[in-house]
């Protein structure tokens, strides 16, 4: 069992694990009980009342968070029609064939996010599989599928996040960086929130949301009180 830490002990014992924190006090406490010396991420995770075996409550997006996200991505643009403007955008990588075969020969994966046009698609289909494991596969719905590759990026270097359900009906994204100020990681949160929502299938009875919590990289997690 490994060895919990001096300063994660102490944090532990600031969070009370049986309430349910409005999120003003689940945000202030959040940057109290980060244990790490760099500016550890935030993160949200949402616990949903929907079986994402079916299609219909299978719930995937992506929204540019207000107050950013605090990291830089690198960004990969696959095209044979907008070499042109994606360069001009300041995409870190753009291409097509050859990049294609690049990542499946030399499993080259020196980038975040992969924005492709419709027209490669088809050769693109050829790395499916190594691009979804990792969770890098261009989709119509996050806006990766694109022949509008200038905002695509821009929305990228804003602060866009996708979101999607794992298999037992959880939402993972985050909600900002610890160094954010208390406004900014609210105005994630809601924006999230709403989104989240927004998405809820009509299938669905009874309460939606089941649980909310916020957690930093390596510290507890704090459980926030939401009306569904």
């Amino acid at each position: 069992m490994p060895k919990v830490s001096k300063k994660l002990k102490e944090a532990n014992q600031k969070v009370d694990k049986t309430k349910q924190y409005s999120i003003n006090d689940a945000i202030k406490l959040a940057k109290e009980t980060s244990t790490t010396k760099f500016d550890s991420t935030i993160d949200i995770a949402f616990n949903l009342n929907v079986d994402p075996r079916h299609a219909d409550q299978q719930i995937r997006g992506a929204l540019v968070l207000p107050g950013g996200t605090g990291k830089t991505q690198k960004i990969l643009v696959l095209t044979k029609t907008k070499v042109k403007e994606a360069t001009e955008a300041k995409a870190d990588f753009v291409g097509g064939e050859e990049l294609i075969q690049k990542i499946q020969k030399e499993n080259w994966f020196g980038f975040d996010v992969v924005v492709a046009t419709p027209e490669i698609m088809a050769e693109l289909g050829k790395i499916g599989k190594l691009l979804g494991t990792k969770g890098l596969m261009p989709n119509p719905k996050t806006g990766t599928v694109t022949t509008d590759v200038v905002n695509a990026i821009n929305e990228i270097k804003k602060g866009k996040i996708e979101y999607r359900t794992d298999k037992e009906g959880n939402v993972h994204s985050i909600i900002g960086k610890v160094s954010f100020t208390e406004d900014n990681l609210l105005k994630n949160y809601n924006a999230i929130l709403e989104i989240i929502k927004k998405a809820k299938p009509a299938a669905v009875k009874g309460t939606y949301i089941k649980n909310v919590s916020i957690s930093t990289t390596m510290g507890p997690g704090i459980k926030v009180l939401v009306e569904n």
